[in-house]
């Protein structure tokens, strides 16, 4: 990708379930990039992402697509693929107690633009408490034409919450 990297955002959380970065699409950039520098968590789970809309209320309706390579170190590559669901399912994995830096990153495209759908690629790199390493190579859609806000980021496992997550969000000129 070719351009530089204008910084907007440093959102952090501890001891939350989820957690919303607000604010950070704008008409002064059609890409933007989202890195998850590091990432703590009570439980092991594929970690989860919504849009925010306008208003800064998390899109919950059934218009996301995705497609998942799933890079073991412990077993075979797997695809996951998932239509006309509430939210990216498999934004990275994370296992109890283990601190991943450089977790993920993200690009997204055309978040502020309401004539367009808004695209999403990333990869991202974790560990599976007791297996090994796991990544993934991800491609999604979020299949309505309105304006994007923010994101909203939820912690997989059942009852996980962040122990210590930091997001970064950069303009792509």
């Amino acid at each position: 990708m070719a351009g530089s990297l204008e910084f907007i955002k440093s959102v952090s959380g501890s001891s939350v379930g989820t957690l919303d970065v607000t604010g950070i699409f704008s008409s002064a950039y059609d890409v933007y990039q989202i890195t998850i520098t590091k990432m703590e968590q009570t439980a092991n789970g594929w970690n989860e992402m919504r849009f925010l809309d306008s208003g800064g209320t998390s899109i919950t309706a059934s218009e996301y697509d995705i497609a998942t390579l799933e890079l073991k170190s412990y077993a075979s590559f797997s695809e996951y693929k998932a239509t006309n669901a509430n939210r990216f399912e498999t934004i990275n994995y994370s296992g109890t107690g283990s601190s991943v830096a450089g977790a993920l990153t993200m690009y997204i495209y055309n978040p502020y633009d309401s004539s367009s759908y808004t695209f999403a690629s990333w990869q991202s790199n974790g560990f599976r408490t007791g297996l090994g390493s796991i990544g993934g190579k991800v491609i999604g859609v979020h299949k309505s034409t309105e304006q994007i806000s923010g994101v909203h980021f939820i912690s997989g496992g059942s009852g996980s919450v962040f122990t210590n997550l930091e997001v970064l969000v950069y303009g792509v000129k």
